[in-house]
């Protein structure tokens, strides 16, 4: 069987270990887009290669406990941001993900908002992958607060309900992290299990069982069904699972992924538990008040793709593919991609990225609210040769950029800037 291991409010969870007395108490995780990225003395800004899901930036601000005071919420006399993850103590006044701090607040008086700490968070899930790993053969690390395990070979169906009960039991003593945890002959409907063992319990769905748990389930709660296959469904009078497995017909005739669709909810199908996956892209975006200065926003990609350049390195990986997006106020969004396949330094990324801007700035009567820059197809996943035009003359350039990270390294992502984001 495969297994689905989900932390239980993640966020709010570790918040708890650190501090017992908000144990019991409607709590949330409140957060912003880290603009503070952007100021001229920004400091303790953090990389995150290892983890990756919902609300989990690459980059990030180091957790200060100054950042809990109410007032780093406050902008203007009015309370911003929204919040990432609520306690169960929360959600019983109708608050949830991602709704805003104001309406969260309202809803209840006695809230108690926390700022995010990122590194606690990577800390307490690289300590349950170690966990996991000790006591299971093979785990996928899906999210920071979400894993998979195949038992396949290892334990018996018949004991997996004991074994999870256990596993669950032995985390919460080790770790102090409430986990709810699915099992199943599939990955996908393992999730659906755990989902339905929530808050911190576990479930086994065996072949006896399948039916009957598998039929009311809405199709909107199985993973792998987007928006816009949603929409198709809906239009063909399927609105669960179980109505989606009486028409085979109609969904092989949608072709292959809708095919391969109505077999992973048979639990006909599966994709392999894989340990470790090789990142194949890497980026960074802000979401702002809107700003129309564009002097102003040049100042800011120059930040951003300094940002990006540190973690290129850091990865040691050279990207071939570049991506630049623009949110502008009125919905309006504009977007540019690049192919160059040279040797990577930050003076011309940081040139190329200007470049991009220049070009995808379709709505210069319009402020902008947010900037996405992201870099793919690295070197050794694509078939690209780097080209050799000036090749020795970018090689010291690289030479240089490597010796700038060696010191950002030591001494922090702003201890070098180029004087055009002062």
């Amino acid at each position: 069987m495969k297994i689905h291991i989900d932390i239980d409010c993640f966020f709010v969870s570790a918040a708890r270990i650190v501090e017992p007395w908000l144990i019991g108490k409607p709590v949330v995780i409140g957060g912003r887009s880290d603009t503070k990225i952007f100021s001229r003395d920004a400091k303790k800004q953090t990389v995150n290669f290892e983890n990756s899901g919902s609300f989990v930036p690459t980059f990030y601000k180091s957790y200060e406990r100054k950042d809990d005071d109410m007032a780093s919420f406050m902008e203007n006399g009015r309370l911003r941001g929204i919040l990432t993850t609520a306690s169960y103590e929360a959600r019983a006044y109708g608050i949830k993900t991602a709704m805003s701090l104001r309406e969260a607040k309202e809803r209840c008086a006695e809230l108690i908002i926390k700022a995010p700490n990122m590194s606690l968070y990577q800390e307490l899930s690289h300590q349950l992958h170690n966990f996991l790993s000790s006591k299971i053969p093979l785990v996928e690390q899906a999210s920071i607060d979400e894993f998979y395990g195949d038992l396949e070979g290892w334990i018996a169906d018949e004991e997996v309900a004991d074994f999870i009960k256990n596993l669950q039991k032995d985390i919460y003593t080790e770790l102090k992290l409430p986990v709810s945890i699915g099992a199943a002959k599939t990955r996908y409907i393992a999730k659906l299990a755990t989902t339905a063992a929530k808050p911190f319990g576990y479930k086994v769905i065996t072949k006896k069982e399948f039916d009957t748990f598998i039929n009311p389930i809405k199709i909107e709660n199985f993973a792998g069904i987007g928006k816009s296959m949603q929409r198709k469904l809906h239009t063909a009078q399927i609105h669960t699972l179980g109505e989606l497995r009486k028409r085979r017909g109609t969904l092989e005739s949608w072709g292959p992924y809708a095919k391969e669709l109505y077999k992973r909810v048979n639990a006909q199908s599966d994709t392999p538990i894989k340990p470790k996956q090789e990142r194949k892209s890497i980026g960074i975006s802000r979401t702002f008040d809107p700003l129309f200065d564009r002097k102003e926003i040049k100042r800011r990609i120059y930040i951003l793709a300094r940002h990006l350049s540190y973690a290129i390195f850091k990865l040691n990986v050279i990207p071939t593919v570049f991506h630049l997006s623009i949110h502008y106020t009125m919905g309006q969004k504009s977007h540019i991609n690049i192919s160059k396949a040279e040797i990577f330094t930050e003076k011309k990324f940081n040139a190329l990225c200007q470049e991009m801007f220049e070009k995808a700035d379709s709505q210069r009567r319009l402020h902008l609210i947010r900037l996405s820059i992201s870099c793919s197809s690295f070197t050794k996943h694509s078939r690209k040769e780097l080209s050799l035009i000036g090749f020795e003359e970018e090689r010291k350039m690289h030479v240089l950029t490597q010796s700038t990270q060696k010191l950002r390294e030591k001494y922090g992502m702003e201890a070098l800037r180029f004087g055009s984001e002062l």
